[in-house]
């Protein structure tokens, strides 16, 4: 097997779909040896920040000389962002020995119950981190939390950023129900940070942290604003990467009994933190402006517009605008539309994707003055665009990926490992 036959095996386990569930990812962990129980995780849930938290939190504790292991998804343009031990992608070598060793565990399992993608992925990346003999790991949940393939581990600490709407089909359609299934990865003693503002999804956090004796902090953005590093220049704009970097503070602060890190640490931490595609501002020679944003709900489409607000004022801008059809889009384009002065809609290179003609309708009723262009694709977009002084990509991270690539921001793989992000199937739970 080579690289690109292992990431063709791993393109196949999208005939499975998305399964919710717990079986598998046990059973597929007991036959790769159970790494978790090797290794320390901090794991991360939440509607919108995880990542961004993530991000943080591996910068601090690696500043702090910790050799950390980061498990996020979706990946912008390589697979290997998936897997990374000090901000170092999993090497395609690695990957393919990976995939070698799960098909001879995949065997194990019936037609009728193999793994979905992200269960071996999961266990891929416990393998990876318990061979690379990682200090912690910061454990990013797929989709929820109780019921993600995730969920199998017992962490230092469980951090759960917000509660939004979002993946309502799978997670429910009210925020309780959402933060029932993200306090899933509550588990009995361990703490809980958060910064769920929610009255209703704040109460049944607690409640389940109260049950399961597990110390809870909230974290408001008095405490954003009160504790020492609040005055620090985060490399990621937005107010709202304020109120994340506290969580991470107070995470780390949690923790401190187990794994002591100073002030100055998490400062340094803090400082060098990089999460590409979330508010990202790319200036060009001759001074236009390009921001990435994979808002892709109206939590982060709401952040998105905060900060371009914030950030832009009144500059006229050109946004390029692509959802996922499963996603919220008219909310998300009556915060979006009223920002630019021109709007291109593209398609998402993704078989969920809303069409632009869809968007339109939408677009044009909340920004009547605007004007609004239906594009074939996002190439297509970027060269009527590339004179604009200003411009705003969003609308999915799929979207951000494809755009890292045409802008040449990301290192591209020699195929395509984008659409490694897609799935079928139905929500069904194990």
């Amino acid at each position: 097997m080579n690289y690109t036959d292992a990431i063709k095996f791993l393109y196949d386990l999208q005939l499975f779909g998305a399964k919710l569930g717990l079986e598998n990812s046990f059973k597929l962990a007991a036959l790769a040896g159970n790494p978790q129980r090797k290794l320390r995780f901090i794991h991360v849930a939440g509607t919108n920040g995880k990542g961004s938290t993530c991000a943080m939190l591996e910068s601090i504790y690696r500043a702090a000389g910790l050799r950390v292991g980061l498990f996020t998804s979706p990946h912008l343009v390589a697979f290997g962002e998936r897997i990374q031990v000090n901000r170092e992608l999993i090497p395609g070598a690695e990957v393919v020995r990976l995939v070698e060793e799960m098909q001879v565990w995949l065997k194990e399992f019936p037609a009728e119950s193999h793994p979905t993608f992200f269960e071996v992925v999961t266990v891929m990346a416990l393998r990876y981190f318990a061979e690379q003999e990682c200090d912690l790991v910061i454990w990013e949940t797929g989709l929820g939390g109780r019921l993600d393939a995730t969920n199998i581990v017992t962490p230092l600490a469980s951090v759960i950023t917000n509660i939004q709407f979002d993946h309502q089909q799978w997670l429910g359609d009210t925020l309780a129900r959402i933060a029932h299934e993200k306090a899933g990865i509550i588990k009995p003693g361990v703490p809980v940070i958060t910064a769920v503002d929610d009255r209703d999804a704040f109460r049944i956090l607690f409640e389940t942290a109260r049950e399961r004796e597990a110390p809870f902090w909230l974290i408001t953005w008095a405490q954003a604003e009160n504790h020492p590093l609040r005055d620090l220049a985060l490399p990621l704009l937005g107010e709202h990467q304020r109120l994340n970097a506290a969580v991470a503070v107070y995470t780390v602060k949690a923790l401190s009994k187990v794994i002591p890190v100073e002030q100055e640490t998490i400062r340094e931490g803090l400082l060098r933190v990089s999460w590409p595609g979330r508010l990202q501002l790319v200036e060009r020679a001759d001074g236009r402006k390009v921001v990435l944003d994979g808002a892709h709900n109206v939590g982060s489409a709401e952040a998105l517009r905060v900060a371009v607000q914030t950030y832009f004022g009144s500059e006229a801008l050109t946004m390029i605008l692509g959802i996922l059809r499963d996603k919220d889009a008219q909310p998300m384009c009556e915060v979006l539309a009223p920002l630019a002065a021109r709007i291109l809609l593209v398609p998402v290179n993704n078989s969920r994707t809303a069409l632009p003609k869809e968007l339109a309708a939408v677009c044009r009723v909340a920004n009547p003055k605007a004007k609004i262009e239906q594009c074939d694709s996002l190439s297509d977009a970027l060269g009527r665009a590339a004179k604009d002084p200003l411009v705003v990509i969003t609308g999915s991270l799929y979207l951000i990926g494809e755009a890292m690539e045409l802008l040449k921001l990301l290192p591209t793989p020699s195929g395509n490992e984008r659409n490694l992000n897609e799935w079928s199937g139905t929500a069904v739970q194990r």
